[in-house]
């Protein structure tokens, strides 16, 4: 009967640990404004893909959403989903004005 009632006091604690437990939150940047050095602080990503990801920024005139990650060389789906967590897309860059 002893052991029983701990095993419940146990359970109950575990669970209001668990209900109680802090989330923790992932930093997420901005693919438009990311700095390299910022884009390498995301596991996963090191110098070739982060100045990847700048270029491809760079030559298509930003990001339209995070999704587009897909298209850059070195990111694949599985890659995608590790991750998109960690970026939000604002402030789409437009492509200049060209004079005629």
């Amino acid at each position: 009967m002893r052991q029983m009632f701990h095993a419940i006091i146990f359970g109950c604690l575990l669970v209001m640990g668990m209900v109680n437990a802090p989330a923790y939150a992932v930093e997420k940047f901005n693919l438009n404004t990311a700095t390299q050095a910022q884009l390498d602080e995301v596991k996963g990503i090191g110098p070739k893909l982060s100045a990847a990801i700048v270029a491809y920024r760079e030559a298509h005139h930003g990001f339209k959403s995070v999704d587009e990650l897909k298209e850059v060389k070195g990111i694949g789906d599985k890659s995608f989903l590790k991750l998109k967590d960690h970026f939000v897309v604002e402030g789409h860059q437009k492509p200049a004005a060209t004079k005629k």
